[in-house]
């Protein structure tokens, strides 16, 4: 796969694909391990996959030894990054356990949309449309998470909904700290702490583990700590060395269907009408989010004509 153009599309498919099945996974998994616990697991390979993937980064083009500013960097950039990722995937599993993989899959994917918004009031810059794209993304949620008469969440559509919350912080952390370190290291460190604080919530809350589930689950676990994390990671990093981060970015913004059809195929999860409505106002706020502004105001005139 030599062509960057032809990489840079068909790398970020394969990474929304992985990513969206990785809900189906969580979701068979949840009936067998604690939420903590299978947190706590499922880090182990994905902090030891993207250990290896250091190494092998670190053999092939070697650096200078991190300074000792590097490394109180990496230290805190871990310890941040990985509190906000392990509130992310805890509050994601807790969801799972009471919602479709699909809703959880286009759920999440708020945070596309939290980001920018976040941003705007950390002083940063960003487009005009943002908060139209907000908006979509409410009425997207409601049709999605709203029972006609009922205006209330189903509890597990509430976690997920906080998850989002959680990841946009995580992002925003991750995007402060990757300036300043290895993104790879970063990413490994931060899985090293969604282990330890995990394993800890696992036995504060008093989740009983036992090695037949642990036994059971092994596919699951290695599917989304290796090949999710591992894997989903490096062929991300592949796709932008070379690729439009616009065009790789709207394409993984596609785990989100992806988490639908492998909810439809494999758990036979069904939607109704009101939130299928729901996901394509969703999915129309994701994708335009990630569009330039020209981009975003040509598709918004050419309505118009």
């Amino acid at each position: 796969m030599k062509n960057p153009k032809v990489r840079q599309i068909i790398l970020p498919l394969i990474t929304a694909m992985i990513w969206g099945s990785s809900f189906v996974t969580q979701s068979l998994s949840a009936g067998h391990l604690g939420c903590f616990s299978f947190n706590a697991l499922r880090s182990i390979p994905a902090a030891l996959a993207l250990l290896l993937l250091l190494l092998v980064v670190r053999r092939i083009r070697p650096r200078e030894k991190y300074t000792a500013e590097e490394k109180r960097a990496l230290l805190r950039g871990g310890l941040i990054c990985g509190f906000f990722l392990t509130l992310g995937v805890n509050l994601q599993q807790f969801g799972i356990e009471t919602t479709t993989a699909g809703k959880a899959g286009f759920i999440t994917t708020l945070y596309i949309v939290l980001v920018p918004v976040f941003s705007i009031m950390l002083g940063k810059k960003a487009k005009k449309s943002t908060w139209i794209y907000v908006l979509f993304a409410v009425a997207g949620l409601y049709f999605l998470c709203f029972d006609g008469g009922s205006i209330s969440f189903s509890s597990g559509d509430f976690y997920i909904f906080l998850c989002a919350f959680a990841f946009t912080a995580q992002i925003l952390a991750v995007d402060h700290y990757v300036q300043r370190v290895d993104g790879i290291a970063l990413s490994c460190a931060q899985f090293a702490v969604v282990i330890m604080l995990s394993a800890i919530g696992a036995l504060a809350f008093g989740e009983h583990t036992t090695l037949e589930a642990v036994k059971t689950c092994i596919p699951y676990l290695l599917y989304v700590g290796v090949v999710s994390s591992g894997v989903g990671y490096t062929l991300q990093i592949i796709a932008q060395k070379d690729g439009d981060p616009t065009v790789v970015s709207l394409l993984l913004s596609l785990e989100s269907f992806f988490a639908v059809v492998c909810g439809a195929i494999v758990l036979h999860e069904r939607m109704s009408l009101r939130e299928y409505f729901g996901c394509a106002l969703m999915l129309a706020a994701v994708i335009l989010s990630q569009l330039p502004e020209k981009s975003a105001k040509a598709v918004e005139s050419g309505k118009k004509e």
